[in-house]
């Protein structure tokens, strides 16, 4: 089963508020989800982001893979230096 850390869309028309999800790439974007690990809100300013490290570093020390707006969220909130640097410990 390949597992993808992305975005799954919610809120109403014109105000998208979105959810950092784990999911089975088969799923569709907004269909089911193994677990949530965050919140991103493009329309606050300024913009929002809540992210579980600890689950985001598991899960992809696990082999998840981040689509590419996710990776750009994990390198703003430095989760992706974490990763490389737990990598190179080991």
């Amino acid at each position: 089963m390949a597992v993808k850390i992305r975005l799954k869309r919610m809120g109403s028309k014109r105000n998208p508020f979105y959810r950092v999800v784990v999911a089975d790439s088969r799923s569709p974007r907004d269909g089911r989800f193994i677990e949530q690990i965050g919140t991103y809100n493009p329309v606050a300013n300024p913009v929002e982001v809540d992210i579980d490290e600890e689950k985001a570093l598991n899960w992809m020390t696990n082999g998840a893979k981040p689509s590419d707006t996710v990776r750009n969220l994990f390198s703003n909130e430095g989760i992706m230096t974490k990763l490389h640097e737990a990598k190179k410990q080991k």
